[in-house]
């Protein structure tokens, strides 16, 4: 990792068409760049050194955030992923800042001894230890690159720069990557259910697919209680009403057990499905930590098996009604 390599602040058409294979999902861990010390502008000895990870964008956000300053990049091998999600798991790490310092041989490209990380990094490394270990103190910069050029010109972080959010456009840009994801065992799903529950089942399915890939970032502020999951879970429920609506008419007019029992399961599986689904977006929002997802992956796992499987005893019942009818 040895040497300094030269990067721009704009991105090409190629940049372009990248991120929007990355926004799709296709190939997702596979967008990095290779670690190592850049530089952007033209760098001197005391230009800063601001740290970030491998993936492209996150790569890319830095970059393209630095028109106009002079500074040196310091990129971290964090597996393809980005700082946020690298810092929860460990890679942007305080092992990985010291490693990278040293075989970048930093030391003998700037004389001051200062390294500037996202404030999301922040999680992963003891900055008392990185200083210990290769005598550059971490300073903690803003949370969102665009901020950093005012950082560097203030020589510090304001507290709105500190402030971390997750507004309606970056909840938004992540919907088609949780789509591809569900796609292909949400047409399976949809094709079983076709053949077992006829159109009622396939229209639950597609309720329930768009609702955790959709609705839920898009409504996730607005959801009432504190958990992804039962934010999750109360949307399902919200989605299943029409079914409710549906299934208390059908047995007002003597409807088959086959289509009541089909609507229960309906009912019954909506909120664990979707709840599934928004405990997963706990890996994409900045503000879950994972002593948090820990602790409502263990309270509220066990309560969407159960859901799960009365759920899918009620349309057991019916399918089996269904395929007696076909005989």
């Amino acid at each position: 990792m040895t040497g300094v390599t030269s990067t721009t602040t704009t991105l090409t058409g190629r940049d372009k068409g990248e991120h929007v294979l990355i926004r799709l999902g296709y190939r997702r861990m596979f967008h990095r760049i290779k670690p190592g010390l850049y530089s952007v502008g033209n760098p001197s000895p005391e230009s800063p050194v601001l740290v970030t990870a491998n993936f492209t964008l996150s790569f890319d956000a830095l970059r393209t955030s630095l028109g106009g300053v002079d500074a040196y990049i310091l990129v971290l091998d964090t597996k393809g992923v980005n700082v946020w999600c690298a810092a929860g798991k460990g890679t942007f790490g305080t092992d990985e800042v010291v490693r990278s310092v040293e075989a970048s041989g930093l030391k003998d490209v700037v004389t001051h001894r200062k390294l500037v990380l996202p404030q999301l990094g922040a999680p992963g490394v003891a900055a008392h230890e990185v200083k210990k270990r290769t005598g550059f103190a971490v300073l903690f910069g803003p949370v969102r690159a665009s901020d950093v050029r005012e950082y560097l010109r203030l020589g510090k972080a304001t507290e709105e720069m500190r402030r971390v959010r997750f507004p309606t456009q970056d909840r938004a840009v992540l919907i088609p990557v949780e789509m591809k994801n569900y796609m292909w065992p949400s047409l399976a799903i949809a094709v079983a259910s076709l053949l077992l529950g006829g159109w009622l089942a396939l229209t639950a399915v597609v309720l329930a697919f768009l609702s955790g890939t959709t609705l839920f970032p898009l409504l996730l502020p607005h959801l009432p209680t504190k958990h992804f999951t039962s934010k999750g879970m109360t949307l399902g429920l919200l989605v299943s009403l029409p079914f409710a609506v549906l299934a208390s008419y059908l047995s007002g007019f003597n409807g088959s057990p086959g289509t009541l029992s089909a609507l229960a399961g309906v009912i019954v599986l909506m909120p664990p499905v979707v709840g599934y689904m928004g405990l997963n977006w706990t890996g994409c929002s900045t503000y879950s930590s994972r002593t948090g997802v820990k602790k409502e992956i263990f309270r509220f796992v066990p309560v969407i098996v159960v859901l799960l499987v009365a759920g899918l005893i009620m349309l057991a019942i019916s399918g089996v009604g269904q395929l007696a009818g076909w005989f």
